[in-house]
């Protein structure tokens, strides 16, 4: 049996967060590839988690070298490229015939550059994407033998933009495994629905919007209420809670099925972000048509019919709102549209054979492979010593403590 393990800067919350999901989706590939699965993080958000094997580590202490050489893994997995930075070093150094494989969740600097854009109030550019966090997270990419790139737009963006070998890099997207189609009628639902961890700038963001949209759309259907959805809900989010406007927060949701069960329409005028949207792809399996952003469906549906509507302008998303709340035709048409999409586009069956067997050829071959990324030597040479002897300064200055 071989042996996984993941690195975690966070455990993975899969009703709270997208990139929960998405490693509780990897964790169970590897799973039915019969690898044990250890999962290793210095984070403390255990209240939410999973239940998987978890193991408690620590930052910047020796106490972890010895650790992975006792777990002695096959393959090692970084949940995203600072988990890579802090620990990558380590695994190299004592687990020299591991697999290094970092889930990039979303390109963090795609995600920055589309950020600052948006705070500048213009379009982005490409000296926006060369960013601080671009040369960090290239670097992580290069230096591991394979990077999951969630998005095709962000795998394109990689190999033609940026000229990364193709061969460190695998499209796997969110996966859907087989489902019914929902059967809560359109007349058995009522209101509006957002949702987003709002440790997540994008969801914040994507509230502020609502905020001041929901009264045009509220204006055209007066009994019509939005509820508003996510974990870690600060002071400012809960201000926006307005029970006479019918713009009500509700805090974190219990069970996404259930919400998504009752409501009518999904909202996301998402700003800026990267990567996919969790919260659309569960659209689509729960059967709740949505209005969103061009941000929000990029790469999420091919050439095929949205599940409603991407719509970017304020005005043209109200109007679509009130059509796909109001149309019990459109609606269904944009919920068979929704499935349509998961069958063609998130089939497990589509990606999960040709990503095992993509590990396990890189496994064998592990030194060919190594050999042929030039670039990922020279910077794990530099980043190995740049790193390590920063990491065991800060190892001395906290034992003087």
């Amino acid at each position: 049996m071989k042996h996984l393990v993941i690195i975690g800067l966070v455990i993975p919350e899969p009703a709270s967060t997208a990139a929960g999901h998405r490693m509780m989706q990897l964790i169970q590939l590897f799973s039915e590839a019969n690898h044990k699965i250890t999962f290793l993080t210095a984070s403390n958000n255990i209240e939410f988690s999973e239940k998987i094997e978890i193991e408690k580590i620590e930052i910047n202490n020796e106490s972890f070298n010895e650790k992975i050489k006792e777990l002695n893994p096959d393959v090692v997995l970084f949940d995203r490229y600072v988990t890579e930075e802090q620990f990558g070093w380590r695994v190299s150094e004592n687990c020299p015939k591991a697999l290094k494989i970092i889930d990039t969740e979303d390109l963090h600097f795609l995600r920055e550059a589309r950020r600052k854009a948006f705070v500048e109030k213009r379009e982005v550019n490409n000296e926006d994407l060369v960013n601080d966090i671009f040369k960090r997270e290239i670097a992580s990419i290069l230096r591991c033998d394979l990077s999951l790139i969630i998005s095709e737009f962000e795998y394109d963006l990689l190999v033609n933009n940026f000229k990364i070998n193709p061969n460190l890099l695998f499209y796997i997207p969110f996966l859907t495994e087989s489902f019914e189609k929902n059967r809560t009628r359109f007349e058995d639902r009522t209101h509006f629905v957002s949702i987003g961890n709002f440790l997540h700038e994008p969801n914040w963001q994507t509230v502020l919007k609502l905020k001041q949209i929901w009264k045009s759309i509220k204006k055209k259907i007066p009994e019509a209420e939005l509820h508003i959805y996510g974990a870690y809900m600060s002071q400012k989010v809960l201000e926006l809670h307005n029970a006479k406007d019918g713009f009500l927060v509700k805090g974190r949701a219990d069970s996404v099925e259930e919400i998504f069960n009752q409501s009518k329409v999904l909202l996301a005028p998402i700003p800026f972000g990267a990567g996919l949207k969790g919260k659309l792809w569960e659209s689509m399996k729960f059967g709740l048509p949505n209005v969103t952003s061009s941000i929000g469906a990029e790469t999420m549906h091919k050439d095929l019919p949205w599940n409603g509507f991407i719509e970017d302008s304020d005005e043209v998303f109200v109007a679509k709102a009130v059509e796909l709340y109001q149309n019990e035709n459109i609606w269904n048409k944009a919920q068979e549209n929704g499935y349509q999409i998961l069958d063609s586009v998130f089939r497990k069956d589509l990606f999960a054979d040709s990503f095992i067997n993509k590990v396990s050829e890189l496994m064998e071959n592990l030194d060919n492979h190594r050999t042929e990324n030039y670039l990922g030597k020279i910077l794990q040479h530099h980043h190995l010593n740049s790193t390590k002897y920063m990491s065991r300064w800060i190892e001395e200055k906290n034992k003087k403590k």
